[in-house]
C-alpha cells in the first residue's frame, strides 16, 4: 500500500496508530532575489527536497517566495502573476509534492483583485489558496499599494465561508482541477489540523494563530517577509514565544535572508517552536548558503495535553467559531514503527546576537549579495581615516572573510555556488582567494583623498586599516581640483542683471573661525567643493581602477560600485554636503548611528583582529575641512552631540513627537544633570539659561535643522536599514522636503510651556 493509506490504516501489527503523534516538520530561511523567477524556483525545489530528504510531511516558506518579497510596483503588472503560476506549475508537474505537504508563497489575482497568498500543494495538486488577512502598511512596507487585504465580515463569527478560485489554465492541464478553495482554512489531514497565519498578522492583536488555536488547529506556519532591524529579533522570538505558551500548539516560522534587491536585509532566522519553547531555529545571518532548511520533530499529545490541561482555555475554545476545514487524504504524523525510533526535538533557549554582532553580520550579508547580483567588480570607498569610512571598509573585510570561511565549511552546494560568484565578480576563471585578505585586495579599493587641511594623523591609520584588512590603497590630492573650480569662478563673466563685472566679489577666502553671514557662506562654498570634489573623483576612479590594476591576471573590464560612508545621525541632522562623496552607489552604515558605530569599531577591532579600529574609534568626530583633526570637531560644528542627536530622532520618528511633545519628553529625560552642547543659533546675550530653555533651544535647533536641510534626503544614497529613526525619504520617513523652518506655532507653544513651567516653580 501507499504510505498514505498505510498510514490511514494505521500500524496493525503494532496496534498503536492511534498513540501516532510525532510529526516531521521542515521551514526554511531562502535567500530570494526579486523577479528572479528561475532562481527563486531552484531554492524552493531545493528546500523542498531537503525538508523530503529528512522525513518530513510539511513544508512552509518564506512570504512571497515565488517572486521575491521586494518586487514592489512589478506586483502590478499582470506578468509578475502569470510568471509567478508557471513556477508554481514547474512544482505541480515534477515529483516534489508526492508526499509532502507544501505550503508556498506567492501573488494570486482572484475576481480581478490581487492578494498576497500561500497556495498549499500535496502529491502535484493545489488544496487550496489562503490569503493575507493584514497587510503591512507602515514603516518599511508598502503592501496595500499591491494587494488587498482578503475581506472578514465582523458581523459573522469566524473568518467567513470559503470562495472557489477558478485555476488558471496551465495549472488545470496539470492537476485536472478547475477550482479550488480560497479563504481562510485549515487543512484537516488524517491524524490533525493545519493552519496558517503570514508575517504581519502575527505583530496584530487579534491575530489569527488565537481563533485557529481555539478551534483545534495544533500547527500554525508563518511564511514572513521580516526584515532586520537592530534588536528587533527579540520581539519577534517574543510574539512566537507568548502565541504557544498560551494557546499551546506547534507554530514554525519561515522567512527570506539575503538582500532580494532593495535597502531591506531580511534576516532568516527560521523557528520551531512548540508549547512556548524553541525546538528549532535556523541562523539569523551566519553563512551564506542560499537555502537553510530547518527540521523538527514535534509531538502532537504534548499539544493536546498542554491544552486540555488549561481549563479556562478549553472554555473558550468549547464555544469557539468553526474555522473552515479543507481534508486531505493525507498524515502527518510518522508511522508507529518510525516513531519509536524518533523523538521529539529538544527544547533550548532561543540563540540572539549582540547588537555588534548584528551590525557586523547584517551590512556584511548585504554588500556580498548587493555585489554577486550587482554584476560589478567589487567596491571603492573613499577612507579618510575616520570612523564612518573605516566602518564600511571593516564592513567589507569582513564579507571577505565569511565569503572564505564559506568556501571551507559551507555546504558542498554552497561552496560551488560562492565559488563561483567570486570568480564572476574578479573576473579571474581560475581564482581561488588562499586567504580573505587577499580577496580584500581583489574587490576593494581605497583611496586617502588629502586636502591641505587632512592630517598627519588620518592619513596614517587609513594607510594602516587598508594594510590590515589587504585591500589596494591609494591616495590623492584634491587641492588642484579645488583651485581649479575656484580660478573658473574666477573667470566668469557677467553679461545681465544689472550688476557689473568688475563688482563681483570673484576669490572667496576660508576662515577659521567665521564672524559673520558673508564669512560663513564662503567658508561653506570652500567646504563644499572638497567634499564634491571627493565623489567626482570617487566614481572616476571606481571606473578605471580594474583597467588600472588588472594586469595580466584578467583583462575583462569593469568597474567598481562607490560605497557612501555617511551614519544615520548626520543624516537626520543635515550635516554633510549634498552630492559629496556620500553620495554612493550604496551605504552598509547609513542606518547605523554613531554611538553603535564606535562601539562596532571597537568590537570589531577586538574580535575581527582589525587593531587600528580601536585607534579610530578614540579619535574625535572631524570632517577636515576647514582644519585637521582637532581644530575642527563634528559636535562643535553641528550645535549637538551626537547623543543628543540621538534622542531627538528617536522622539521625531519612534515616538512621532512634533517639537512641543520632543520638549516635553526630553527636558524628563535629560534631567539628570547632563550638561547640553552650547547652541549655535543662540549665543551670546541671546544664549539660553536655565536647563528648561536649553532644552527648548536645543530641539528648535533640531527641527529648524532638520528642515532646511530636508531637501538632501531625496538623493540620499541606498542605505543598509537598520535604525528605528532613520530619516530614509525614499519609503521610510515620508515627508516634504520643503518645510518652514521657523515653526512659529510650535516653537511658540515651546516657550509657553517654558514660561508656565517658570511660573509654576514661583521665578520670574
Amino acid at each position: 500500500p501507499t504510505r498514505s493509506v498505510r498510514r490511514r490504516l494505521g500500524d496493525k501489527a503494532a496496534g498503536r496508530s492511534v498513540m501516532s503523534s510525532l510529526a516531521r516538520l521542515a521551514t526554511c530561511n531562502l535567500n530570494q532575489w526579486a523577479m528572479d523567477f528561475r532562481g527563486n524556483l531552484e531554492r524552493i525545489e531545493a528546500s523542498i527536497r531537503e525538508a523530503k530528504a529528512a522525513g518530513c510531511t510539511f513544508r512552509t516558506g518564506p512570504e512571497l517566495e515565488v517572486t521575491g518579497y521586494s518586487c514592489e510596483d512589478s506586483f502590478l503588472e499582470a506578468d509578475t502573476l502569470a510568471h509567478a503560476w508557471e513556477s508554481l506549475a514547474a512544482l505541480l508537474a515534477s515529483d516534489l509534492t508526492d508526499g509532502i505537504l507544501c505550503d508556498i508563497g506567492m501573488p494570486v489575482m482572484h475576481r480581478n483583485v490581487s492578494y498576497n497568498c500561500r497556495v498549499v500543494l500535496l502529491n502535484r495538486r493545489v488544496v487550496g489558496v489562503r490569503p493575507k488577512v493584514c497587510l503591512a502598511n507602515d514603516g518599511n512596507y508598502r503592501e496595500m499599494r499591491y494587494f488587498t487585504p482578503w475581506f472578514i465580515d465582523p458581523t459573522s463569527p469566524g473568518y467567513g465561508a470559503l470562495e472557489q478560485y477558478y485555476l488558471p489554465r496551465i495549472v488545470r492541464e496539470l492537476t485536472g482541477q478547475r477550482t479550488v478553495p480560497i479563504g481562510i482554512f485549515a487543512v484537516a489531514a488524517l491524524d490533525t489540523a493545519l493552519a496558517f497565519e503570514t508575517c504581519e498578522e502575527l505583530f496584530t492583536p487579534l491575530a489569527p494563530h488565537i481563533a485557529l488555536s481555539l478551534d483545534g488547529v495544533e500547527i500554525i506556519a508563518n511564511g514572513s517577509g521580516s526584515h532586520h532591524q537592530l534588536r528587533k529579533l527579540q520581539t519577534r522570538i517574543d510574539l512566537v514565544r507568548g502565541a504557544t505558551a498560551k494557546a499551546g500548539g506547534v507554530y514554525l516560522y519561515a522567512n527570506q535572508k539575503g538582500c532580494d534587491g532593495g535597502r531591506l536585509y531580511f534576516d532568516g532566522c527560521a523557528m520551531a517552536w512548540v508549547n512556548g519553547e524553541c525546538v528549532a531555529q535556523g541562523s539569523q545571518f551566519e553563512g551564506l548558503d542560499e537555502v537553510e532548511v530547518v527540521v523538527a520533530t514535534v509531538s502532537l499529545s504534548d499539544v493536546r495535553n498542554f491544552r486540555a490541561s488549561f481549563i479556562a482555555r478549553s472554555s473558550q475554545a468549547a464555544s469557539a467559531a468553526s474555522i473552515p476545514r479543507v481534508e486531505v487524504d493525507f498524515a502527518l504524523t510518522l508511522p508507529y514503527a518510525d516513531q519509536l525510533c524518533s523523538a521529539p526535538s529538544r527544547p533550548s533557549p532561543p540563540r540572539l546576537h549582540s547588537a555588534m554582532e548584528e551590525i557586523a553580520l547584517g551590512p556584511s550579508g548585504w554588500l556580498w549579495d548587493y555585489l554577486r547580483r550587482s554584476g560589478q567588480r567589487g567596491y571603492f570607498l573613499p577612507l579618510s581615516g575616520g570612523a564612518d569610512s573605516s566602518s564600511t571598509a571593516a564592513l567589507v573585510a569582513i564579507m571577505c572573510k565569511r565569503v572564505v570561511e564559506e568556501l571551507g565549511a559551507g555546504s558542498e552546494r554552497s561552496r560551488s555556488r560562492v565559488l563561483a560568484d567570486v570568480r564572476r565578480v574578479t573576473k579571474r576563471a581560475d581564482y581561488t582567494p588562499p586567504d580573505w585578505r587577499d580577496l580584500c585586495g581583489k574587490v576593494l579599493v581605497t583611496c586617502y583623498m588629502a586636502s591641505e587641511f587632512s592630517g598627519a594623523e588620518t592619513r596614517a591609520r587609513a594607510a594602516l586599516l587598508a594594510e590590515q584588512i589587504g585591500c589596494l590603497h591609494t591616495s590623492i590630492s584634491i587641492d588642484g581640483m579645488r583651485s581649479a573650480v575656484c580660478e573658473t569662478f574666477a573667470a566668469m563673466e557677467v553679461h545681465s542683471g544689472g550688476v557689473r563685472s568688475e563688482a563681483v566679489r570673484r576669490r572667496p577666502e576660508m576662515k577659521t573661525k567665521p564672524r559673520d553671514y558673508a564669512e560663513l557662506t564662503q567658508n561653506l562654498a570652500l567646504q563644499n567643493i572638497q567634499a564634491r570634489s571627493r565623489m567626482v573623483m570617487a566614481y572616476f576612479m571606481a571606473q578605471l581602477m580594474p583597467w588600472a590594476t588588472d594586469g595580466d591576471e584578467t583583462t575583462a573590464g569593469g568597474s567598481l560600485l562607490v560605497l557612501g560612508s555617511a551614519n544615520v545621525d548626520e543624516a537626520l541632522r543635515g550635516y554633510y554636503t549634498k552630492y559629496d562623496c556620500s553620495a554612493a552607489d550604496l551605504n552598509p552604515i547609513g542606518g547605523v548611528n554613531k554611538r553603535d558605530l564606535k562601539a562596532f569599531l571597537e568590537w570589531a577591532g577586538r574580535e575581527r583582529g582589525i587593531g587600528v579600529l580601536a585607534r579610530v574609534a578614540d579619535a574625535p568626530p572631524s570632517a577636515e575641512l576647514t582644519g585637521a583633526e582637532g581644530a575642527q570637531l563634528d559636535e562643535e560644528d553641528m550645535g549637538m552631540s551626537y547623543d543628543e542627536l540621538a534622542a531627538l530622532g528617536y522622539c521625531r520618528k519612534v515616538e512621532r513627537c512634533g517639537p512641543l511633545s520632543t520638549f516635553l519628553k526630553l527636558r524628563d529625560r535629560w534631567a539628570d544633570g547632563r550638561a547640553l552642547t552650547p547652541s549655535i543659533r543662540a549665543r551670546g546675550a541671546a544664549a539660553p539659561v536655565t536647563f528648561d530653555e536649553q532644552v527648548a533651544q536645543k530641539v528648535k535647533d533640531f527641527y529648524f535643522y532638520h528642515a532646511i536641510n530636508r531637501h538632501k534626503m531625496t538623493t540620499l544614497t541606498p542605505s543598509y536599514h537598520a535604525e528605528s529613526y532613520s530619516p530614509d525619504d525614499n519609503r521610510f520617513d515620508l515627508r516634504p522636503f520643503l518645510q518652514n523652518a521657523r515653526f512659529d506655532e510650535q516653537f511658540k507653544a515651546i516657550d509657553e510651556a517654558v514660561a508656565a513651567a517658570k511660573a509654576a516653580r514661583g521665578e520670574s
